[in-house]
C-alpha cells in the first residue's frame, strides 16, 4: 500500500458534503481573491486621483506691487512647493501662489502637471523682484532664478507686464517679510 494513498472502503456519511464543502471553499477563495484585487484596484485609483487634484487653498499673504494688491498663497515646506499650482484650472483676480524657502539658492521650476500659464517672479529678499519668466502649461521647460533667491511668485501669465513691473520693481509684505538690504 503506498503510504500517501488514503485507502477508502466505498462512500463514507459525509461523502455528500465533502464535495459541496470543496465547492463552498473554492468560491469563498475566488471571491476573497477578487475583493483583495478590487480593493488594490480602488485604492490605486484614489491614489492616482487624490494625486490628480489640485491642493486645498494654503494660509494667505496679502502683498503689494505698487498699487496692486495681491492675495498670494504661500508654499512654504517641500510638499506644497513640489505641488505648487498643479492641477488647477484657474486663478483668481490677482491672486497667485508665494513660494518661500528656507535660505536663498538658485530656484527653478517646471510646469509638468500645471494647467494654466504662469508668469513667475523671482524675489530677493528687500522684495525687489530679480527677473521674470513666463512659463507654458504641461512642460518641462525650466525656468530659474538669475541669482539666489528665498521667494517666487507666480501669477497669471502676463500679470506683470499688463502691470508694468519688471526686474528692479519691489514688492512689499506683511512688516518683516521682505528685509531692506
Amino acid at each position: 500500500m503506498n503510504p500517501h494513498h488514503h485507502a477508502s472502503n466505498g462512500p463514507g456519511p459525509d461523502s455528500a458534503v465533502a464535495p459541496q464543502q470543496r465547492w463552498r471553499t473554492r468560491v469563498a477563495n475566488r471571491l476573497t481573491s477578487a475583493l483583495r484585487h478590487a480593493t488594490s484596484a480602488c485604492a490605486l485609483w484614489l491614489a492616482a486621483t487624490a494625486a490628480a487634484q489640485p491642493q486645498p487653498p494654503l494660509p494667505r499673504v496679502e502683498l503689494q506691487a505698487g498699487i496692486h494688491l495681491i492675495r498670494a498663497e504661500v508654499a512654504a515646506d517641500d510638499s506644497t512647493r513640489a505641488r505648487g499650482l498643479m492641477f488647477r484650472e484657474r486663478l483668481g483676480p490677482n491672486e497667485g501662489m508665494l513660494f518661500a524657502f528656507e535660505a536663498k539658492g538658485r530656484q527653478c521650476f517646471w510646469m509638468r502637471n500645471t494647467l494654466i500659464p504662469l508668469s513667475i517672479a523671482f524675489v530677493d529678499d528687500d522684495g525687489s523682484i530679480v527677473n521674470i519668466e513666463d512659463m507654458q502649461p504641461k512642460t518641462e521647460d525650466s525656468h530659474c532664478s538669475a541669482r539666489p533667491v528665498r521667494y517666487a511668485l507666480e501669477m497669471e501669465q502676463g500679470w506683470f507686464g499688463k502691470r508694468g513691473l519688471k526686474a528692479g520693481a519691489r514688492l512689499a509684505g506683511p512688516k518683516g517679510m521682505f528685509a531692506p538690504k
